[in-house]
C-alpha cells in the first residue's frame, strides 16, 4: 500500500511516540506460577504449610528492565483466595494491577489469573509476596529486579555475580493457627517470631535447620548483594564476618555510596550493597539479628548464613560477629538519616536523579498518621486516627470505577490530621491532589518499630525525630538530598515525615508493613483522581478483570479478622 508523505511522517511519528512511551527495547516477560503448599519446601524439621511457586520457596525472581512488561500467569492451587502484591512496582497509570484487597478481587482456589504490569521508568531492588489472609507468614514471597536499559550507565563497577539475598522473621506454628489466634478477645498475637531465615532456609548450625544459606565468592571479585526484610515483624540487623559493604542502591535509588559494618533493613525494605571478597580464603559467617531484642549466638532468632570463599578449606566457626546494641537509637538513626539520593547518578532515565528535587516544593497537603491498638467491639485492633480500616467485599478500586464510590465509601470521611475521640472501624479512603505534593507524618504511638509503604509512589524520606512531631521539624528536614524509597521506617515513640509526589492516578494502598499491623487495621487508600478523560492518564479497566462482592461474587474470600460493624453494603467476613 503506497503512503502519502505526510501519512508517512505521521506514522513514523506516532512509533517513536510509542517508544517514548513503552520504553526503547522494552520487551515482554511470561511466566507461569503455579502456588501451593508444599511439604517439601520446610525451612525447618516441623510441621507447617509452606507457600512454595512451582515448588519454589522462595519464589522465582523476576529479573526485569526498565519499562518492560511483566505477564505473570498464577495457578491458585491453595485452599483459599489468593493475592499477590508487586512491593515497591509503581505501576504507573495501573492500579487496577496492585494486587491487594482495596483494588483487586481474590484468584479463588482452583482458578487463575494473569498479573500485567510494566516497570515502568524505574530500576532497583524489590521483592512480591502474598497480601491476603495473612499467607506471608508462610512464605510465598520472592525477589524482584528491575535493571537499568544499557544506555545508562550504573554508577558503580559491573561485579563479578548478583546475590538476592531474603531475610525475615519466622514463626514455627502454621499461619492458619496463628491467624485463628487473632478471633479471640484482646489477643493481639500469640509471642515474638520464633527464628530468621535467609532465602527461606534455617539459621546454620541450629538443629532444626534442614539447610542453610550459602554464598560462593572469588577472592578479589566484587559482589552486590540485594537484601530485602520480607519478614512479618523484625527489623533486622545484617552484617558479614570481616567484610565491610557499601550501600549503592535502595528500592530504586541510587545512593550516595557509604561504606558500613553492619545495616539495620527494616520490614519492607531492600538494599543493594557491593560486598569485596578481600579477606582470607576461608568461610565467613553472614549474620542477621533481631532490633529491639537481646540474643545470643546460640538463639533461634540469630539468622546465620555462610559467606564461601571458592578455594577455602576452613569451615566457619568461633563467635559470631558482633552487630550494634538492638537498642541503640543514636546508630540506627545516624545510619538512617546518612542513607542519601545520589544527585549525580542516573536511574531509569538518563536525567541525574538531582534534577528531580523537593527544595523549592509548595505542598499542597499534610496528613498526620498516628497508630495505636485499640479495643473495638472486644476485639484489639490496630488504628490509625483511631480509625481501624475494615476490609470490604468488593474491592474499593472497582466501586471507585463503576460507581464513583456511592455506597461502598465515603470519601474524606477519615480523619487526617486529628485524632478521633473514639476508636472504630471504618473504610478509610482520603482523595489526594493530582500533581500535587503530599506531605505525610508518620507517628508510632507504639513501642514497637514500625515500618510505612504507599503503593503506586516513592516517598522522600525527609526527616526522623522522636517524640512528638510539629510544623517547627520542618527546619530540620533535609529538603536536598532526601533519599526516595517506597517503605520507611518509624521508630517508636517517633516520628517519619515524607515528601510524596502525587503524579499517578488511581487507588493507592498506604499500609503498615509489618503483617500484624496491616492484617488487624493499620491501613488506609488514596484515591488520586485526574477527571481528564485522556487516555494518556489512568489505564482503563484490564480484559481479564475479576468481579467480586456487589458486582457478582462467585466466592467469599478470607482475609482479616471480621472486625465491628461496618456501613452499607454488607460486608463480607475474611474467615
Amino acid at each position: 500500500m503506497a503512503f502519502s508523505g505526510h501519512l508517512r511522517w505521521w506514522i513514523l511519528g506516532a512509533a517513536m511516540v510509542a517508544m517514548l512511551c513503552t520504553g526503547a527495547g522494552a520487551i515482554d516477560i511470561f511466566m507461569e506460577w503455579h502456588v501451593a503448599f508444599d511439604a517439601t519446601a520446610m525451612p525447618l524439621t516441623l510441621d507447617q504449610p509452606v507457600i512454595t511457586i512451582n515448588g519454589m520457596f522462595p519464589g522465582p525472581l523476576i529479573n526485569a528492565t526498565t519499562n518492560d512488561f511483566v505477564h505473570v500467569n498464577v495457578y491458585n492451587d491453595l485452599d483459599e483466595p489468593l493475592l499477590f502484591t508487586w512491593n515497591g512496582i509503581q505501576q504507573r497509570l495501573n492500579s487496577w494491577q496492585d494486587g491487594v484487597s482495596g483494588t483487586n478481587c481474590p484468584i479463588l482456589p482452583g482458578t487463575n489469573w494473569t498479573y500485567v504490569f510494566q516497570t515502568k521508568d524505574q530500576i532497583g531492588t524489590f521483592f512480591y509476596f502474598p497480601s491476603i489472609n495473612f499467607q506471608k507468614a508462610a512464605g510465598g514471597y520472592g525477589a524482584i529486579r528491575v535493571n537499568n536499559r544499557v544506555v545508562i550507565s550504573v554508577p558503580f563497577p559491573k561485579p563479578e555475580a548478583e546475590y538476592d539475598l531474603l531475610i525475615g522473621d519466622w514463626y514455627y506454628d502454621s499461619y492458619k493457627f496463628i491467624r485463628s489466634t487473632m478471633r479471640n478477645p484482646l489477643v493481639a498475637y500469640p509471642g515474638v517470631p520464633d527464628t530468621i531465615l535467609m532465602n527461606g532456609k534455617g539459621p546454620y548450625g541450629h538443629p532444626l535447620s534442614i539447610s542453610h544459606e550459602s554464598f560462593n565468592v572469588t577472592k578479589g571479585k566484587i559482589y552486590r548483594f540485594r537484601i530485602s526484610n520480607v519478614g512479618n515483624a523484625f527489623s533486622l540487623n545484617f552484617r558479614i564476618q570481616n567484610h565491610s559493604m557499601m550501600i549503592v542502591e535502595t528500592e530504586g535509588s541510587y545512593t550516595n555510596q557509604i561504606i558500613v559494618d553492619s545495616l539495620d533493613v527494616h520490614v519492607g525494605q531492600s538494599y543493594s550493597v557491593l560486598v569485596t571478597a578481600n579477606q582470607d580464603e576461608a568461610d565467613y559467617y553472614m549474620v542477621a539479628t533481631p532490633k529491639m531484642f537481646r540474643v545470643h549466638d546460640s538463639s533461634s532468632l540469630v539468622g546465620v548464613g555462610v559467606l564461601h570463599y571458592s578455594n577455602s578449606l576452613t569451615q566457619v566457626g568461633g563467635p559470631l560477629p558482633a552487630g550494634p546494641d538492638p537498642f541503640n537509637w543514636g546508630f540506627t538513626m545516624n545510619q538512617a538519616r546518612s542513607i542519601r539520593w545520589n544527585l549525580t547518578a542516573g536511574a531509569a532515565r538518563p536525567n541525574p536523579q538531582g534534577t528531580f528535587n523537593v527544595s523549592n516544593v509548595t505542598l499542597a497537603e499534610t496528613f498526620v498518621l498516628q497508630n495505636s491498638v485499640e479495643e473495638i467491639e472486644g476485639s484489639a485492633r490496630y488504628v490509625v486516627n483511631n480509625v481501624s480500616y475494615y476490609t470490604l467485599n468488593t474491592p474499593l478500586k472497582l466501586a471507585d470505577y463503576f460507581l464513583n464510590g456511592s455506597g461502598i465509601y465515603q470519601l474524606n470521611a477519615f480523619p487526617t490530621r486529628s485524632v478521633n475521640r473514639d476508636a472504630a472501624c471504618g473504610v478509610s479512603v482520603v482523595s489526594g491532589i493530582h500533581k500535587g505534593w503530599l506531605e505525610i507524618v508518620f507517628k508510632n504511638n507504639l513501642d514497637a518499630m514500625d515500618s510505612w509503604h504507599l503503593d503506586g509512589f516513592g516517598f522522600y524520606v525527609v526527616g526522623f525525630g522522636l517524640g512528638n512531631w510539629d510544623e517547627g521539624a520542618r527546619a530540620g528536614y533535609n529538603l536536598h538530598n532526601p533519599v526516595v524509597r517506597s517503605t520507611t521506617q518509624v521508630y517508636p515513640g517517633g516520628w517519619t515525615a515524607v515528601y510524596v509526589f502525587l503524579d499517578n492516578p488511581g487507588m493507592w494502598n498506604l499500609r503498615s508493613q509489618h503483617l500484624m499491623n496491616w492484617y488487624l487495621g493499620e491501613e488506609l487508600h488514596i484515591r488520586v483522581h485526574d477527571p481528564d478523560p485522556n487516555p494518556a492518564k489512568e489505564q482503563p479497566p484490564p480484559d481479564n478483570l475479576l468481579l467480586c462482592g456487589i458486582f457478582g461474587e462467585s466466592g467469599a474470600p478470607t482475609g482479616s479478622p471480621p472486625p465491628a460493624p461496618a456501613p452499607a453494603p454488607a460486608p463480607w467476613s475474611w474467615w
